[in-house]
């Protein structure tokens, strides 16, 4: 993945010779979703807002690297997880996401234009938050059990009017968020992906 993200800048550098060149900021919502392989425990969505800034590369095609500041997590509950006390802990993430996406304008409205896009997404944990309501058993996870960098990719489409432009997203996590933990002395695997819908609003300055 770090070699990909190797070869998109040096894409970018080479398209920027003799491309057109948008950037501006962005702000956005976002609902995240933990996913969970372990069918004791459900889990349900956390919805935050997102800001960041965008640059975009290109013509009909173009390649677009973003950096977003935004909140991702989850809250995982279950009545009882292996005959142990019922389990309720909410995790929120905040993080910086990095994506490079690859796009293509499909229709030219004239005043603006239809896109698709999809791209790899890196995102660096910058500060972990753990609600846990438990009794009887340790801590279930712990900051120590989020890993610091996410990996996933994105698919969305576009629409651009005059000098705004409008994105909706999603994201698919391809690492864990979550590494094993064990809740007393039992050996928990969490398949925990990072599963974002986002949408969000654009205004190209350049």
């Amino acid at each position: 993945m770090k070699r990909f993200y190797l070869v998109a800048f040096l894409a970018i550098i080479s398209m920027t010779l003799n491309a057109q060149i948008h950037f501006g900021p962005k702000i956005g919502y976002s609902a995240s979703k933990l996913s969970i392989d372990q069918s004791a425990i459900s889990t349900e969505l956390k919805s935050s807002f997102t800001f960041g800034a965008f640059v975009r590369v290109g013509g009909k095609f173009y390649v677009q690297p973003e950096v977003n500041w935004q909140t991702v997590g989850g809250l995982y509950k279950s009545p009882s997880l292996q005959n142990l006390v019922p389990l309720k802990s909410e995790v929120n993430l905040k993080s910086i996401e990095i994506p490079v996406l690859f796009g293509w304008r499909l229709v030219n409205l004239g005043i603006g234009n239809i896109r698709l896009m999809a791209g790899p997404s890196a995102t660096i944990v910058t500060d972990k938050k753990i609600d846990n309501k438990f009794s009887n058993y340790t801590t279930p996870i712990k900051d120590s059990n989020i890993n610091d960098v996410l990996w996933g990719a994105q698919v969305g489409v576009g629409v651009d009017v005059l000098m705004f432009t409008l994105d909706v997203r999603y994201s698919i996590g391809l690492s864990n968020v979550i590494k094993d933990i064990k809740v007393g002395s039992t050996p928990i695997t969490f398949d925990s992906k990072a599963n974002v819908f986002t949408v969000g609003l654009g205004w190209k300055i350049l």
